[in-house]
């Protein structure tokens, strides 16, 4: 049963003929009548008993007509309803992020948008960059905001929002920080403190030793990135940190042979809507981006 039938039906009922049914409904005679006529057939019984110039309602159209009713108002409810959902910022939103960039880079636009939207329910959950990927390609969330990966993946759009330039570090007082010049053969003289050799950035420093046919000696591998820095500066290895992160503790050491930029972002599925929320959430990320 077509909503339109119905649409005409009650046109009809209510205005009492079929010309006037037209003109309220913006159709010509022969729509509204084929409409009826589809409807009467369908249901196996005249709606109408056509006397005179005016239609009546037979029994079967009076039994209908309240139900008829009823069904366009449900109709003309849920079109409201879904219209007042597209103008909606509210619901729950899941996200994902790496430790470093939801600790350092992520709070401000969170901030700005908990303010702007306080009827979204943030889930964000803390995980690694690889795994945000991993579980973004199974749906597991909406969007997630991570360190990039090093290659397109086909079902995933990907959107710099921070570069994230990294530099070599070691404590003040470790033997490199002395040495007046500095090369990757120095460097794999001594161990170093590195994320795992699995996750981007690792996969980044290990592709520069490898380049130079120079072995890199991993003392510990951790993801956390402030691990590491606490860890590098009371000097148990030189470690790769975004120079954001380097304060007084380390020794930024000139490596112009080790140059790693990382580059931090939103990722989402290709196939996926996002929610009012999380369309939302890209935008302010976006406006960071640009510095607005």
């Amino acid at each position: 049963m077509e909503i339109q039938w119905l649409r005409a039906f009650l046109a009809i009922s209510e205005q009492g003929s079929v010309s006037e049914a037209a003109e309220h409904l913006h159709l010509t005679q022969p729509a509204v009548s084929k409409r009826l006529a589809s409807l009467e057939q369908q249901l196996g019984s005249p709606l109408f008993d056509r006397i005179g110039r005016k239609l009546q309602l037979t029994n079967a159209g009076r039994a209908l007509l309240p139900r008829a009713r009823h069904i366009l108002n449900e109709v003309s409810d849920a079109e409201r309803e879904l219209r007042s959902l597209g103008e909606t910022i509210g619901g729950s939103l899941r996200i994902a992020t790496s430790h470093h960039v939801g600790l350092h880079h992520l709070p401000p636009v969170l901030r700005d948008f908990s303010n702007r939207y306080p009827d979204v329910a943030l889930d964000i959950d803390f995980v690694d960059s690889e795994q945000a990927y991993e579980a973004l390609m199974a749906g597991e969330y909406e969007l997630a905001v991570v360190t990039l990966a090093l290659k397109d993946y086909p079902s995933l759009n990907a959107q710099i929002i921070w570069p994230d330039p990294c530099v070599v570090v070691a404590a003040p007082d470790h033997p490199l920080a002395q040495m007046p010049e500095l090369n990757l053969a120095a460097l794999a003289q001594y161990p170093a403190i590195l994320p795992d050799m699995n996750t981007y950035t690792g996969r980044l420093i290990k592709r520069e030793f490898d380049a130079h046919g120079l072995k890199l000696t991993a003392k510990l591998a951790t993801n956390f990135l402030e691990t590491i820095k606490m860890m590098a500066g009371v000097g148990l290895g030189w470690s790769v940190l975004p120079k954001t992160l380097v304060d007084s503790s380390l020794a930024e050491l000139p490596m112009p042979q080790l140059t790693i930029q990382r580059n931090l972002g939103i990722i989402y599925h290709r196939n996926r809507t996002l929610s009012n929320a999380a369309n939302a959430l890209q935008q302010l990320l976006v406006k960071e981006a640009r510095g607005l």
